[in-house]
């Protein structure tokens, strides 16, 4: 039935009834393409969701959610740990047959849906619902702590601001006995560096432990609340703000990088560490660790399990190409990674040269490569503070770009399933963003306290190594094992007109489950409780560690028990429905998918409901 709303509605009601049945007059199809099309027929459709203003702007905004601080620090520190050269091969062949496909995997479900990870794989595959949730609450609990590098990139770029720089020497109030101005190796325990208690004296003032928990830092208060004004000011208009912002914030980063492989490649000793860069040791393939950490590497940068990509790509137009995006964000990231290995090793081999020790000597751990061991290198650079607000300043830009997509996740699924609700009490979406902002910005006020760093150390741990196995593993066999890889190739054609390639089939069906598998066995194998430096958590701070691990991990069984509870029908039958996509939708769509999905509206026609017509001429109309 069409309800007319003005006297030259009744021609586009034709036009629409004549339209359908056209559609309706297709020849007959086979059973399994029909049986996809009605998959896809249930399909909700947002008129009023944004876009993207240009394609481009996903593309970048992609590029700089997956290039992030982990790219300059942990993938040089997997490099240096794992034998330099040695671990590019592994690395890259985990992006072509792990990294490339589930990224693929992911845009495509965010894009066709158009919807945020929590209704995607509501729809996708309702028993395993709770894995969006999961991705959800990881991504907020992520976005917690990782503001806090932003605040502390912070307050290095503004102690920069001087010369001398306040870690170039041991002369300060906040030095303890034992600092050296040098670069200590591996063997010197007892010492410690100018930057390294910089880091810890001046910047945390860290207490023993995680027992003590100390008085707050308020200069790191303050500018924790400079970096969630930052964050607010840039995503608060939502995609219309972030993606003019990311021009910026995820191109900069590249002409300091730039600027600084230029610089370090001329300084004595960097050719030295570019070798141990990319001259691979042979041995180290055949160690298994060696392969993990490279796919475990690929798939913490590309961001796989976050949902954030998907997010992000539920914005964009129903028909873009996709796979175009993919591979432009997967290269990227991978190509930002080696460029940012580059840097590192020229400094890495520098050091060595100025120290006489071997480059394999060094003492690097983790994120002290960039808050310690970085700073530490180019103290000693021509023009130190130039190149250390440069620095610094590049660090500002790939965490604001990975921060902007932890917080879209949970305000895109927040509009998603609440918007209607949310905006009678808050009226505009922009106070939806603030509150989402200030409850995070609470949750970090610990880590910006005297024991915060032991806090951000727990959290980080049993989040991103222990959580985001779990959920890469139940997404992967909720989106390639249940909802199926045949319904995702059509969701493709669909969308572009042709088909995933074999290899992208392969890669869904046996290549990337495997990978995931393979990981997640040694992560469970291999897993060591958390620790900082030489600092052991004690059982109870553990215990805690894995309530919030638990935090995000217990939505799969509760979203696959409030599924099957429910269902309609016995319980075998609810177990069918709770593996058939799309059978938690209410009712079914009032208009075909194919009218759904037209680029025209008619503004003055409210569809209220749909019937085949009957096969004559005239039809009802309530004018």
């Amino acid at each position: 039935m069409f309800h007319v709303r003005s006297p030259n509605a009744e021609k586009a009601s034709h036009e629409v009834w004549a339209q359908t049945v056209k559609k309706q007059r297709r020849p007959r199809q086979t059973e399994s393409t029909l049986e996809m099309e009605q998959d896809q027929c249930k399909m909700d459709h947002e008129p009023d969701r944004p876009t993207w203003t240009k394609q481009i702007e996903f593309t970048l905004a992609g590029i700089g959610c997956a290039v992030g601080l982990g790219n300059v620090w942990r993938f040089p520190y997997l490099c240096y740990r794992s034998g330099g050269g040695a671990f590019l091969i592994p690395y890259l062949l985990m992006l072509l047959v792990l990294g490339i496909p589930l990224l693929y995997m992911e845009l495509i479900l965010g894009q066709y849906t158009r919807r945020g990870p929590v209704h995607a794989l509501a729809k996708a595959c309702p028993l395993l619902k709770g894995v969006g949730l999961a991705t959800v609450a990881i991504s907020f609990i992520m976005c917690t702590y990782y503001n806090v590098i932003i605040t502390w990139g912070l307050y290095y770029l503004f102690s920069s601001f001087q010369s001398p720089l306040p870690w170039q020497s041991c002369n300060n109030t906040w030095n303890k006995p034992n600092c050296t101005d040098r670069v200590i190796t591996n063997s010197s325990v007892h010492s410690s560096t100018a930057s390294q208690q910089f880091f810890s004296y001046k910047m945390l003032e860290q207490t023993g432990g995680v027992e003590q928990g100390g008085l707050m830092r308020w200069e790191l208060f303050l500018l924790l609340i400079l970096a969630w004004i930052l964050i607010y000011f840039c995503i608060f208009k939502g995609v219309k703000s972030t993606g003019k912002v990311v021009y910026f914030t995820a191109l900069f980063p590249y002409v300091i990088l730039l600027a600084l492989l230029i610089n370090n490649a001329q300084l004595p000793g960097a050719l030295e560490g570019i070798l141990f860069f990319i001259v691979p040791k042979w041995g180290k393939l055949l160690e298994v660790e060696v392969w993990v950490n490279a796919a475990a590497q690929i798939f913490n940068s590309i961001g796989i399990g976050f949902g954030s990509l998907m997010a992000m790509s539920s914005y964009n137009n129903f028909n873009n190409n996709i796979l175009k995006d993919t591979l432009a964000i997967s290269i990227t990231n991978s190509l930002t990674s080696i460029l940012a290995g580059f840097v590192i090793f020229s400094a890495f081999g520098y050091m060595s040269h100025l120290q006489n020790v071997p480059i394999s000597e060094l003492a690097v751990d983790g994120p002290g490569l960039v808050f310690v061991v970085y700073p530490q290198a180019f103290a000693t650079m021509p023009v130190a503070p130039l190149w250390a607000v440069l620095f610094f300043i590049m660090l500002l830009c790939l965490g604001l770009d990975s921060q902007f997509a932890m917080v879209e996740v949970m305000v895109t699924s927040l509009m998603d399933a609440f918007g209607g609700r949310l905006l009678k009490v808050l009226r505009k979406k922009e106070l939806l963003v603030l509150v989402v902002c200030s409850t995070a910005f609470l949750m970090g006020i610990p880590h910006v306290m005297q024991v915060g760093i032991y806090v951000f150390q727990l959290m980080d741990h049993y989040t991103a190594i222990v959580s985001i196995m779990f959920l890469a593993f139940f997404e992967v066999l909720a989106i390639c094992g249940l909802y199926g890889v045949r319904r995702l190739s059509a969701n493709v054609k669909e969308m572009g007109g042709n088909r995933p390639n074999i290899f992208f089939t392969v890669c869904w069906m046996f290549v990337s489950p495997l990978l995931i598998t393979v990981i997640l066995v040694f992560t469970i194998i291999q897993f060591k409780p958390a620790r900082y430096e030489e600092y052991v958590y004690p059982p109870w701070a553990q215990g805690v560690g894995w309530v919030i691990a638990m935090a995000s991990i217990i939505w799969i069984p509760l979203g696959a028990l409030h599924t099957l509870w429910v269902l309609p029908g016995s319980f075998t039958e609810r177990l069918v429905l709770s593996i058939t996509p799309y059978s938690l939708d209410k009712e079914k769509p009032k208009v075909p998918y194919y009218l759904e999905r037209r680029e025209e509206t008619f503004s003055n026609i409210s569809i209220s409901s749909y019937e085949t017509p009957p096969d004559k001429t005239n039809f009802q109309t309530n004018l």
